[in-house]
């Protein structure tokens, strides 16, 4: 006669052993990623029915039917087609509220001396009125200080005046559109600990922590979807429209030097572009993986070497080399070869997050696997599953432990 404790150990029993023959659901998403209507055609359904050796592969172009036509310059591929024109107003060294900067006067202690660009963007000079320096280079503040100090009759000619940046302040810039993270951005300076005396004391100074490369790679990166024909630069209450695909290309481009109170607009095409997906001055830096790795044989990540050069991977990796780079694959192909492992991402255009789950076995088997192997984009996470056989073997080492308990009286 079975005692109530032996008929509940048996009930545990039987229902591990039906969960862990039951094929797990396949997960619900809103956006038809099973077709290709979500964010990346890669997050399609494998098509099993395809011929995997002779399929020309057709992402991209599906991603590709989805974009609308560049805002600029349709490009040609060649290099002087790249880039675009930039405004003289952008062109070269320009001053910002903050920045540090040196008048010189040869024999004269009255207005000789260091100057910070006030808060309302002007030089604020001793008994003249404050010159315009916000946007503005050191020659064009030249001209109106030689100006002033003969209108206000200090000097009766043209006196040599020196006007040199010491140091370029950090400047705050708003970036939106087609960035991963939009927001007011703080770039250039340099940390306390980083101060190189040597320039400090030399006159003049440079600085490429200022440019607007910086402003966008801080802003988290270009989108996929980014259309980098036609970047609004807004200074002054004048927008101007920029092609920055050159700097995707290797080509040499002109780099915008920031002023503070610029705003960035990048705008989107409305589609996935694969080439983009690369790292550039521009991309965002890296990718930070969320990881859920397996039960079996990995217990955790210190003992699988899951450190931060496996949570964080280059722009540009794919879903199946950072499963692979998170200990999910090989190991004895009789219990290990059947894992799966999902992806959990979210569209950047709409916020929709969407699952999918790809076979370890199939990837590697396919000679189409890049069809169906997607990008990674900044947050997404990633969880890895067993397989059968090890998923039987777990479930006999629980059956094991509550056939211990129910044998203890």
């Amino acid at each position: 006669m079975r005692t109530r404790k032996g008929q509940l150990g048996l009930g545990v029993m039987s229902l591990l052993m039906a969960s862990a023959c039951a094929t797990p659901r396949d997960a619900s998403n809103i956006e038809p990623a099973s077709v290709g209507g979500a964010y990346q055609a890669q997050y399609r359904d494998i098509d099993t029915t395809r011929d995997a050796v002779s399929t020309v592969l057709v992402s991209p172009r599906m991603n590709a039917a989805k974009c609308k036509p560049y805002g600029g310059d349709t490009p040609t591929g060649t290099k002087g087609s790249y880039g675009g024109y930039l405004p003289d107003a952008l062109r070269g060294e320009v001053l910002s509220r903050g920045d540090l900067v040196e008048l010189l006067l040869p024999g004269d202690d009255t207005f000789s001396g260091d100057y910070v660009i006030s808060r309302d963007g002007t030089l604020k000079l001793p008994f003249i009125a404050p010159i315009p320096a916000q946007g503005r280079s050191t020659q064009q503040v030249i001209n109106d200080a030689v100006s002033a100090l003969i209108s206000g009759g200090y000097y009766a000619t043209t006196p040599a005046v020196s006007l040199l940046v010491k140091d370029f302040a950090p400047v705050r810039v708003a970036v939106a559109g087609a960035v991963f993270e939009p927001q007011t951005v703080t770039i250039g300076g340099v940390p306390g600990d980083q101060v190189d005396t040597l320039r400090q004391a030399a006159l003049g100074a440079s600085t490429e922590s200022r440019n607007l490369t910086v402003a966008l790679r801080n802003a988290g990166g270009i989108r996929p979807d980014a259309d980098l024909s036609a970047v609004q630069l807004t200074r002054n209450g004048v927008t101007y429209t920029l092609d920055l695909r050159a700097a995707l290309k290797g080509f040499g481009f002109d780099d915008v030097l920031m002023i503070g109170g610029d705003e960035l607009h990048v705008p989107s095409r409305g589609c996935f572009q694969d080439d983009l997906m690369i790292p550039s001055p521009i991309s965002p830096p890296g990718i930070s993986l969320y990881l859920s790795n397996l039960t079996v044989p990995a217990t955790g990540n210190a003992p699988s070497a899951i450190g931060q050069t496996v949570r964080e991977v280059p722009y540009g990796t794919r879903f199946t080399q950072a499963v692979i780079d998170a200990n999910c694959v090989g190991g004895a192909r009789a219990t290990s070869a059947d894992r799966s492992a999902a992806l959990f991402s979210r569209n950047p255009m709409t916020d929709v997050s969407v699952v999918i789950e790809r076979k370890v076995e199939v990837m590697r088997q396919r000679a189409d696997r890049d069809d169906y192997d997607p990008y990674l984009l900044p947050g997404d996470s990633i969880a890895c599953y067993d397989s059968g056989v090890t998923n039987l073997s777990e479930i006999a080492r629980v059956v094991g432990l509550v056939g211990l308990a129910v044998a203890i009286p």
